[in-house]
């Protein structure tokens, strides 16, 4: 049920956080946006802003940058919702990672809440070729990535930001987990092969360790991302997540989009400009 209060959109700044609230605005949708430099303050670190943000909201998108599997993480996100219990927030719609411990305990804490929730598990992102730390080695020609010719369904954030958007303003979504994926699995072989084919140039994978992917990270990125990032992807690059699943489509009743559209989109807006 819809009302006239606020959705909070806490990382309103970040790949998919951005997306979210331009997808609610677009719905005609109160949105505030959660960051340390709102008009109303979000900061995970500062936790007296959490109540002020919270005030008067009606539900909340939250995602923790890095990620979940960050020192702490899970801690704040259990605080955070005992806040936001205490606020009278109607729901809760957490962004979750595939195959990761430490996300698995933030989703055990929001379903401990009390609160309506839905949980979106999602696998790696799309975007983070075109947007993120790899957009650089992108335009280098080269896609340098550990776990050898492991295979992973990548998720365009698009479809991500659908799903959110549809769980936080539609009913028929509290208490659901969708775990989402692209449609079809992919090494970073053939991914680097999707990127060729859409920028026009030569892109080839080269199988790296984890302490090069550590150093690559870093070099864009600062340690402090490099060390999160590094640490999901010795979790994660193991053939955990070698399977397509199907919370796209129990979402949003279509199927994923297609690594090689978002890579032909990327292309076309112009985000390897100078490979183009």
């Amino acid at each position: 049920m819809q009302t006239d209060a606020p959705i909070l959109v806490i990382g309103a700044t970040g790949k998919t956080g951005a997306r979210v609230a331009a997808r609610l605005e677009a719905r005609g949708l109160s949105v505030r946006r959660g960051s340390r430099h709102a008009e109303i303050p979000f900061d995970w670190e500062a936790p007296e802003t959490w109540a002020p943000a919270l005030s008067g909201v009606d539900a909340a998108y939250v995602t923790y940058f890095p990620d979940l599997a960050f020192p702490g993480a899970v801690e704040k996100l259990e605080a955070l919702c005992n806040v936001a219990r205490d606020a009278g927030l109607r729901h809760l719609v957490l962004l979750s990672g595939r195959g990761e411990h430490h996300a698995r305990l933030g989703e055990e804490a929001v379903r401990a809440s009390g609160i309506a929730y839905t949980l979106v598990r999602a696998a790696w992102f799309a975007q983070n070729f075109s947007e993120g730390y790899l957009r650089d080695p992108v335009l280098a020609g080269v896609l340098p990535m550990p776990g050898g010719a492991i295979e992973e369904p990548i998720i365009d954030v698009e479809d991500i930001a659908d799903v959110v958007a549809t769980a936080l303003t539609e009913p028929g979504h509290a208490g659901q987990l969708y775990e989402v994926t692209g449609p079809r699995l992919m090494s970073f072989a053939d991914m680097a092969a999707e990127l060729s084919a859409a920028t026009g140039r030569a892109i080839r994978h080269i199988p790296i360790t984890f302490d090069d992917f550590h150093a690559n990270v870093a070099q864009s990125g600062g340690t402090f991302v490099a060390d999160v990032f590094t640490a999901i992807a010795r979790e994660t690059l193991d053939g955990r997540n070698a399977s397509v699943s199907d919370g796209v489509q129990r979402a949003l009743g279509r199927p994923p989009r297609d690594f090689a559209d978002f890579a032909r989109s990327a292309a076309q807006s112009g985000a390897w400009a100078s490979v183009a």
